[in-house]
């Protein structure tokens, strides 16, 4: 276990990466997993005549991205650590190339399902990159670049509306797929080419029924919050699901907490830093969710509703684009922050952004500009936030756990947008107007959503003021390349 990365370390001394080549080619690959995730979007409405299946079945292409990703995310980040971070990196962008291939060559339900699957088995992308960038980057640039990576999952959600709405609304639907198969293979030559394996491993036995029992747990808790609207909440297979969740988790919580080596080491998650830091991005992942919900119906729906402003998908997405674009031009003035203030400032200060965004919301909705306006509002806030999360994570998490750790902190944002997307659909269907014998949803049941949101939002900025104030979290993760000769293949210390 010690030669490989004695040998790895030594190479990466002799030729050190080049970092802007770095940091690019990472922030480029986890753009293009995030677009993964808008992808069917312009088409979900289609997918029944498409796909020849009732609408109930297609909405398993969604469903199954999310699960996947669910289970892959910790996994793929306990195996970086374990085996190379570059490797599963290269492994899960081979998984959404594969994956958009099997949707780009399909034409009904099955092959549909399992190519959206395994592009959500590629969701480990953004975590392992900041893992990557924390064993090869130089103080100064780490905390830019983690915070643009962060970044990322906003940025490719923003813009890759607009953009499957265009290619569906003048090509084949299956061109998404082959588009996206091809941004996939152009990020793994880039990623062959220019990101260096990381000299930071903990070797060890992977944790087999850990795995099993997360996924069994996870799979449970987000089927019955993804689909408890269309099974009903108080179902029996709903509630059974639920309970089947918790008892599932405490049992997997009471067996890695005995395991010499656990796949999430449960006792450095319960530090105070990383706790308040996971559970104020389950907030923000809520929170940053219902924006995505909310102004793309606002601006589709007719405008005989009085509130709605009767405009396409594509302009929809091209009034989210912005937002993440803003989330891009902020990631230096997050890292900025956090450098000055700490990350923990960071986290706040953007909290507070997004709940005054979904204020301006709640009173400025009439207009397009208003709507650019206020998710370009938010989009700052989520830039901050997300910037400043991996800073509190590393800070706290020694450098051979950085991979699972950041995974679990995706995680955590990724249960808080699946709650959202379950909640805000209970309010939209139960506060309705009636419209030609259609129901839509109601101002006042959209108003009620922004109000959610932002109380999401400070709910995230009550729950970071726990959050202990860090040894400066960029210091502490520059150490790793000085010091990771003589921590690689040591012992994790669980």
């Amino acid at each position: 276990m010690t030669d490989a990365p004695a040998s790895s370390a030594d190479a990466g001394a002799a030729s050190p990466p080049r970092t802007g080549a770095v940091v690019a080619v990472l922030a480029f690959a986890g753009i293009v997993v995030s677009l993964m995730q808008t992808l069917v979007i312009p088409i979900v409405p289609e997918l029944p005549k498409l796909l020849d299946a009732p609408a109930s079945d297609t909405a398993w292409a969604v469903t199954a991205t999310l699960l996947a990703a669910a289970v892959a995310t910790p996994v793929v980040g306990r195996l970086g650590d374990m085996f190379g971070k570059r490797r599963m990196l290269l492994v899960s962008v081979v998984m959404l190339v594969a994956g958009s291939v099997v949707c780009g060559l399909s034409d009904a339900l099955v092959p549909m399902i399992v190519g959206r699957a395994l592009q959500g088995l590629s969701s480990g992308v953004i975590p392992l990159g900041i893992s990557i960038m924390r064993d090869e980057l130089p103080a100064d640039r780490l905390a830019g670049a983690t915070a643009l990576m962060s970044a990322s999952l906003g940025v490719g959600g923003a813009l890759g509306l607009p953009t499957a709405a265009l290619i569906a609304d003048n090509f084949d639907w299956h061109v998404l797929f082959w588009a996206s198969a091809a941004m996939g293979a152009m990020a793994l030559i880039l990623v062959l080419a220019f990101v260096p394996e990381s000299r930071v491993r903990t070797g060890g036995r992977f944790d087999a029924v850990g795995a099993v029992g997360m996924a069994a747990g996870l799979v449970s808790l987000l089927l019955a919050i993804s689909k408890g609207a269309d099974w009903g909440w108080t179902s029996a297979t709903t509630l059974g699901l639920f309970a089947a969740a918790v008892l599932i988790l405490l049992a997997w919580g009471f067996f890695e907490l005995r395991t010499a080596q656990p796949l999430v080491d449960l006792r450095t998650t319960a530090r105070r830093q990383v706790l308040f830091t996971n559970l104020a991005s389950i907030a923000i992942g809520f929170s940053m969710f219902a924006m995505s919900l909310v102004l793309p119906q606002l601006l589709q729906l007719p405008t005989q509703t009085g509130y709605g402003l009767g405009r396409s998908l594509l302009t929809a997405g091209l009034v989210m684009a912005p937002s993440g674009l803003v989330m891009m031009a902020l990631a230096p003035v997050s890292a900025a922050v956090s450098k000055a203030k700490g990350p923990k400032v960071t986290l706040m200060i953007g909290a507070l952004i997004v709940a005054a965004g979904y204020g301006l919301n709640i009173v400025l909705m009439s207009q397009v500009w208003h709507l650019v306006m206020v998710s370009c509002v938010i989009g700052a806030g989520i830039g901050f936030t997300y910037g400043s999360m991996p800073a509190l994570i590393m800070g706290a998490v020694p450098a051979s756990e950085t991979a699972a750790a950041n995974s679990l902190n995706t995680l955590m944002r990724s249960i808080g947008t699946s709650t959202a997307s379950a909640i805000a659909g209970v309010v939209l269907a139960q506060m309705t107007i009636d419209l030609g014998g259609y129901a839509l949803p109601s101002e006042n049941g959209f108003r009620t959503v922004m109000a959610i949101g932002a109380g999401a939002a400070l709910l995230a900025f009550a729950i970071a003021s726990f959050i202990p104030r860090p040894r400066v979290a960029t210091q502490e993760a520059s150490a790793a390349p000085a010091t990771e000769a003589t921590s690689a293949g040591a012992p994790s210390g669980n």
